[in-house]
Order: C-alpha cells, then sequence, then structure tokens
C-alpha cells in the first residue's frame, strides 16, 4: 500500500481535485359512483408520523431468501446505528438535502449529455432509510474483506462506485457506527494500480479523472451537498450473505471523507455503469435486482441480488434514455381518484424522468404538478390547508383528524403499465399540524423528472437491467 506520506501530498494537491467536481398514448379511466369509494384510501394519520417500536416486517420475512439483505430506517427503531453517533435531521433538513442531490442529477445529466431533457443469481440485502447525501437514503449491511467485517452502507441507483471509509484515514474521516475498515488487516484486500482498465473506467463511474500515488489508482468523488470520498482504489472480497460471496470486488478505500452520511461506513452503488456492483456481478446476478423500500421508519423491507424472490404479478416498463448511471422511464400519464389528468404526452416526453432511491421527493414538470395540485385540492376541500412546507406547497393541518381520506394516485409508464402509489407514499408528514402532497414541480418543464423513494414505498421494484426494464409490484413489504 502506498505511504501515508505520499497519500497525504496526493490529497493536499487534489484540492484542486474538488474544486471541478460538480458534476404519446392514451389511456381510459371509467369512473362510475359506484365505483367512486374505491378511488380513496382511508389512512390513520399515526401512520404518518414516526414510531419508538421497531415492528419487521413479517411479509418480507417470509419472502425473505438465500441472499436476501435487510433495508431499515437509519432513524427509525429497526436500525442499529447509534444515534449518539447520528443526528437526525429536521424534515426541513430533509428537503434542503433532497433538493441539493436533485440538482447535483441535473448537473451530472447535463454534463454528460449537454442537454436536460435527454437521459441520457440471488442475493437479497435488506434496507434501511437514512439521512444522508439527499437525506432520504436506505442503509444495507455487507461483509467486506478477509474476515469479513460488517458495514452499513447507502445503496443508492443514482451512484455507480462502491466505497467505504479505510483506515489510516490520511487525511479525515467522519463519524461512523462500525470500526473503520482496515485493509491492512484482510488478507484479501490488494491495491489497483494505476495503469488498470478499471483505474480508466472511475472517469465514467464517479465523473473525474482518476489519480495516481506510488503506482495505485486514486479515485475521488464528490455528491450534491458537497459530501465527498477520496481515496485509494482497491480490489476486495465483498460479503453478501454468507452464501453469496463476491470475489475481488472493485470499490473504494477512502483516506479522505466528509459530509452527511450519517454513521454509514460508505455507499453502495446500484447504477448502470461498469464498476457498479450491479454490472460488476454480472455473471452471479444477470443484472437483475429489486428492493422494497419500507412504508414506515419503524418497519424494514429488503434489498436482493438476482431473481430470486421475483413474483408474477411485476408490471414492467422499458427502460429508455441514453444515461450510462441512471434508470430512465417513460411517462405517459397520471390519475387522481381515478380520474386521469389533462396532461399532454408532450410535458413528459420534453423532461424525461428517471427512477431514484436517493431522492425523496417526486419532481414534476410544472404543468404536470400544477395539474396534479389542483385535482388533489379540488378532492380534499373538506381538510383545511396549512402553510407550505420547504418545496412542498400543497399542505393541509390534520390536527383534529384521526383519520383522513385521500385520493387514490396511479402513475402510468410506457406500455400501458399503471402503477398505484401507496398511501403512505402520497402524504409527507411534519406533524399532525403539516402533512403535505409528497410531490414538488421543478423549474421549469425542460427539467429532469424523478419519481423518488417516498412514492416507491412498499412497492416491490424490480430492475431487469440486461432485459432493459423496470417492474413494480403492490404488496412488496409493509
Amino acid at each position: 500500500m502506498a505511504s501515508s506520506y505520499s497519500l497525504i501530498l496526493l490529497l493536499s494537491c487534489c484540492s484542486l481535485f474538488f474544486v471541478f467536481i460538480t458534476a404519446t398514448q392514451e389511456f381510459a379511466f371509467n369512473t362510475s359512483e359506484g365505483e367512486e369509494a374505491h378511488h380513496y384510501h382511508t389512512l390513520q394519520l399515526t401512520s404518518l408520523l414516526p414510531s419508538s417500536v421497531c415492528n419487521p416486517s413479517a411479509l418480507v420475512g417470509n419472502k425473505r431468501s438465500r441472499g436476501s439483505l435487510e433495508v431499515v430506517h437509519k432513524h427509525g427503531p429497526c436500525s442499529t446505528l447509534n444515534e449518539d453517533t447520528v443526528k437526525s435531521l429536521t424534515v426541513e433538513e430533509i428537503l434542503t438535502n433532497d433538493q441539493s442531490r436533485v440538482d447535483s442529477i441535473r448537473a451530472r445529466l447535463a454534463t454528460k449529455t449537454g442537454k436536460k431533457d435527454i437521459l441520457g443469481s440471488k442475493a437479497t440485502i435488506p434496507a434501511k432509510s437514512g439521512s444522508t447525501i439527499g437525506s432520504g437514503n436506505y442503509i444495507v449491511t455487507v461483509g467486506l474483506g478477509t474476515p469479513a467485517k460488517q458495514l452499513s452502507l447507502i445503496f443508492d441507483t443514482g451512484s455507480d462506485l462502491t466505497w467505504t471509509q479505510c483506515e489510516p484515514c490520511a487525511r479525515s474521516c467522519y463519524d461512523q457506527k462500525e470500526p473503520i475498515f482496515a485493509p491492512s488487516k484482510s488478507t484479501t484486500y490488494s491495491n489497483i494500480s494505476c495503469t488498470a482498465t478499471q483505474c480508466s473506467e472511475l472517469t465514467s463511474a464517479t465523473g473525474n479523472d482518476p489519480g495516481c500515488s506510488a503506482s495505485t489508482c486514486v479515485y475521488g468523488i464528490q455528491y450534491g451537498d458537497q459530501s465527498f470520498s477520496v481515496g485509494f482504489f482497491g480490489k476486495e472480497k465483498l460479503t453478501l450473505t454468507s452464501k453469496d460471496v463476491v470475489n475481488g470486488f472493485f470499490f473504494g478505500c477512502g483516506q479522505n471523507n466528509q459530509g452527511l452520511f450519517g454513521g454509514a461506513a460508505g455507499l453502495l452503488g446500484l447504477g448502470r455503469d461498469r464498476l457498479s456492483i450491479v454490472s460488476q456481478t454480472a455473471n452471479k446476478y444477470r443484472k437483475v435486482f429489486s428492493y422494497c423500500l419500507p412504508s414506515r421508519s419503524s418497519s424494514t423491507g429488503y434489498l436482493t441480488f438476482g431473481s430470486s424472490g421475483v413474483g408474477r404479478k411485476v408490471k414492467y416498463t422499458r427502460l429508455s434514455g441514453s444515461s450510462r448511471s441512471f434508470y430512465g422511464l417513460t411517462l405517459t400519464a397520471i390519475t387522481v381518484g381515478g380520474t386521469k389528468l389533462p396532461i399532454s404526452p408532450t410535458v413528459f416526453q420534453t423532461s424525461g424522468i428517471i427512477i431514484d432511491s436517493g431522492t425523496v421527493i417526486t419532481r414534476l414538470p410544472p404543468t404536470a404538478y400544477s395539474a396534479l395540485s389542483k385535482a388533489f385540492k379540488a378532492q380534499m376541500k373538506k381538510y383545511p390547508l396549512t402553510r407550505s412546507l420547504s418545496i412542498l406547497d400543497t399542505c393541509y393541518d390534520l390536527t383534529n383528524y384521526q383519520t383522513v381520506e385521500i385520493p387514490k394516485i396511479s402513475v402510468l409508464w410506457g406500455g400501458n403499465t399503471l402503477v398505484e402509489i401507496a398511501p403512505q407514499g402520497i402524504l409527507y408528514a411534519n406533524g399532525v399540524s403539516q402533512v403535505c402532497l409528497a410531490f414538488a414541480p421543478n423549474g421549469d418543464d425542460s427539467d429532469i423528472g424523478i419519481f423518488g423513494n417516498v412514492q416507491q414505498k412498499s412497492l416491490a421494484v424490480v430492475y431487469d437491467v440486461a432485459g432493459g426494464r423496470v417492474g413494480f409490484a403492490q404488496g412488496g413489504c409493509a
């Protein structure tokens, strides 16, 4: 391994390194008076509020198969992260950080395409939702090295490179739950040379050219909120479960790490690039993975590699766009209370849309959001409106209610794939006095749309990357 001294010199000169890291279909909906009741959810308000008791999903437990990882909310009672280390963010801070992530995604797409409107076997890992690099990310625990050291990693479909903090932390490391990974104590760790093909692939995976220190490849990556990781590029044994091991896994061994990672040891990159875990395990899992994000912070979900547990009820839509990292979809229509909104398909065609596990709130073209908000308000007239909550402007004061009736919202993807959003995916609460429609408008209709993780709650989301499609199924987890 390169000396700490040479790395410090490299990291010092790499201050410049961070400067440039800134990176039509018709569908008929017929609603009769007799069917009207079926187009509303009756929701207990307590289901939108945090719980102090962990209630693992029995549905997930029954579906858990070989290679399955558990997903939990970082600040929820099922999380093992130390609350002395992890400070919970306020709702306003979460939404502010979420906007930083959205801005970063737009910048990356604009850099790679030159335009805003072009997008360009069987292991399951449970997922936990957390408040880091976008504030609404989910966490899984994997093993790294020999002997394997357990590490909590954010999993992110909008990132490609997997990395973790590593000793000796030549510049700085933030506080994390588990002991920092020590490559010197693993019998299977090795550095990647500057001349290796994988080193050059870092340019695409991180958006930055790699560095070199004493012939060892050096990576650097920065996120929308200015969090970053820089260090050696290495190869190691990755253990998803005791029976699902990935030998020779390429990852970043971070020597200089700062930012809002909130106690997690690093990040697991689920993007489409060659260095993502999806591509690196293509021979084993055929570029198929799926997850279910829990509907509440007090419940659990899963992340699975391979086709294990993928049911027959999954409805697929084709991947679109030219991005090598993001997963682009085709949105054609939105319904509220069983009625299709009067939005021209060209509105969605102009912006395009991606699905992202790390973005909290779904972003829509302003034209589409205006129609959605108007229709939602029309069907929520009996509830008093209240002040906006950061980027959310359709909010209600439900202090005097125990239950609320809300119109169902569905999205229609390309190929007539209609997906109903779970009730907990429609509203976002800052206490009962400020409960908001969990969608937000972009700056203009040309900005890329994003299908966020709030709207994905409790859905089984299947990524068949090799098959060029993404699927959805109801009732993936509680």
